[in-house]
């Protein structure tokens, strides 16, 4: 099964619609998204519509903090420009949306595979896994063998070496990596909706199961148009020229 690997996604219908149909060209037979589907973006209500439809038809979606405050739960403290992003972003989104993403999962597992937004060693804290040591954390925390998140916005792998040590890969974007299973691994996606590392291109995972092997992707997508949407919105002018940057 190949599955492709979608995270913070930040309410950009524009970079999603881009990775989902380079996932399609890809040849992938299944989907999982891993938090922050909405906040920043100007298209929260299209964004929730659509991966729900993948939510109903079986894919793994968990919650994020962005999620989580545009629902509703207001108890993590946000800068002001992400606060005034959730603020539209609820008054945008039906009750049952809402509704909707305050009961998606914190974190699911599936055999191996776990999903997360953040950390797995405490989802609810959406800790940012930066270093090895993080990454050590969120990898003993469950049994899974492959442990897939976002939260970061970059694109980062982790692995246990020799004597158990955690070790970090950066990987090149297309280019397919082993991920054998004996080994344990966490991989970072990096960011569908608002990349930061200064390409603006869009960022998403594909997981080959049954050969074992972990692609990352670069997708270019319609960002100044994305970013025009904010703009119209209203939405701090700092998110639009965010996208345009890919910082």
């Amino acid at each position: 099964m190949k599955l492709a690997l979608l995270s913070d996604i930040h309410g950009n219908i524009e970079a999603l619609e881009a990775c989902l149909e380079h996932a399609a060209a890809y040849g992938v037979d299944g989907h999982a998204f891993l938090g922050d589907l909405v906040g920043y973006g100007a298209d929260p209500v299209a964004v929730v519509e659509r991966v729900a439809a993948f939510a109903a038809a079986g894919a793994p979606v968990v919650r994020g903090n962005h999620d989580t405050a545009a629902a509703g739960d207001r108890s993590e403290e946000m800068n002001a420009i992400a606060e005034a992003a959730v603020d539209w972003t609820r008054d945008q989104l039906t009750q049952d949306q809402r509704d909707w993403l305050a009961g998606l999962p914190l974190l699911a597992q599936q055999e191996s595979i776990c999903f997360v937004h953040a950390s797995a060693a405490a989802p609810e804290r959406w800790t940012y896994i930066l270093d090895t040591g993080g990454a050590s954390r969120s990898v003993e925390a469950t049994d899974a063998i492959y442990t897939f998140s976002g939260h970061v916005h970059g694109q980062a792998l982790y692995y246990c070496g020799a004597g158990m040590r955690m070790m970090r890969f950066s990987p090149v974007a297309g280019i397919p990596i082993p991920v054998a299973r004996h080994r344990r691994w966490l991989a970072i996606v990096g960011s569908a909706g608002q990349p930061r590392d200064g390409n603006t291109a869009a960022c998403y995972a594909v997981f080959d199961s049954a050969r074992a092997m972990l692609t990352f992707h670069r997708v270019p997508y319609d960002y100044r148009a994305a970013a025009a949407k904010i703009r119209a919105a209203g939405l701090p002018e700092f998110l639009a020229q965010r996208l345009e940057k890919g910082e």
